[in-house]
């Protein structure tokens, strides 16, 4: 098995690659915000068999929509060819707001439908019924507008909540975060969505990085960037890390691949239902990721990395 390799979205017909390419560094707080260098890194996942494109709405208030929509257009790239994700964010969520935000994400993106629409998060602060929201998305459903349901940082209970409320649809996608420092999506939501049919869309696959053990202890604490403030880079947390980065450069240097293709490759072998959305903020990022397609690590080697990732002891308690 070489190459690309592809799924089904949930239960649904759509063709999705097992490694997508999430679209949050097109926007003013990751780092890609020159149109025609997101234009190529697009175009770099594409042509290495990605088809899977993950933005959102709050993705720099629309930048990272806008990117994707325009890079579509102007690379030719025929609508069937490619699979739109997007999210509506947890204050959009009253009925007239998700049909206005779609249309809005549906301007943006260039096109006449979205092939997964999902809620980015729960209406924490807004006390919106789950109902309410869900019967927008349903009616947007049965009208075309959108191919799939979707929730993102959903707990299992309020996924359940939130089916009960679908009369003729289902939720197809949780997208959850998920990454060999943060296993915690193995505890409820991938056994759940492997018994219910869904797929489950990994973000943070790479965890910024930091699996990768891209930067010293010196270079974490100089940090000035998002993950400036993220308790994996904390120094009491990634000094463990870099253990476990250890292993995986060890195992990419022994299998001739790249430490994130061996880190992208040992989610999409935890379950058939996984399919990460890294990042790239180069062509070549976006190839390399690509890469994790295609092959499997052998059983010795993913135990061998889970065995070292379930040591970890990461403490949120840094201040």
């Amino acid at each position: 098995m070489t190459g690309p390799e592809y799924t089904r979205l949930g239960s649904t017909g759509i063709k999705v690659s097992r490694i997508g390419l999430g679209a949050w560094q097109f926007s003013g707080s990751w780092g890609v915000t020159d149109y025609e260098k997101a234009k190529s890194i697009i175009a770099a996942a594409l042509e290495a068999g990605v088809n899977l494109i993950d933005t959102a709405i709050v993705y720099g208030r629309g930048m990272s929509e806008t990117f994707v929509g325009r890079a579509l257009r102007d690379l030719g790239v025929k609508r069937d060819e490619v699979v739109i994700a997007t999210k509506i964010p947890g204050e959009m969520l009253r009925y007239d707001d998700v049909i206005k935000a779609t249309r809005r994400s549906l301007e943006r993106l260039q096109t006449s439908y979205i092939d997964l629409m999902q809620v980015h998060w729960p209406p924490c602060w807004h006390n919106i019924p789950t109902c309410e929201y869900m019967h927008a998305l349903e009616l947007l459903l049965k009208k075309g507008l959108i191919r799939a349901i979707g929730l993102s940082d959903f707990p299992v209970e309020l996924v359940e909540a939130a089916r009960s409320c679908l009369a003729s649809a289902d939720v197809e996608v949780l997208q959850v975060r998920f990454n060999l420092v943060e296993l915690e999506a193995t505890l409820e939501h991938i056994p759940y969505a492997e018994s219910e049919g869904m797929s489950v869309l990994a973000w943070s696959p790479l965890a910024k990085g930091a699996v990768l053990g891209k930067y010293s202890l010196e270079e974490v604490e100089k940090l000035q960037d998002v993950r400036a403030g993220d308790p994996i880079f904390h120094p009491d947390n990634y000094r463990q890390i870099l253990g476990l980065a250890s292993i995986i450069k060890e195992i990419a240097a022994r299998t001739g691949k790249t430490p994130a293709q061996v880190a992208l490759n040992w989610l999409i072998s935890y379950s058939d239902a996984v399919i990460p959305i890294p990042g790239a903020k180069s062509p070549e990022q976006a190839r390399e990721n690509a890469g994790a397609m295609g092959w499997r690590l052998s059983s010795d080697d993913f135990l061998l990395i889970l065995e070292k990732s379930r040591s970890l002891r990461i403490s949120r308690v840094t201040y």
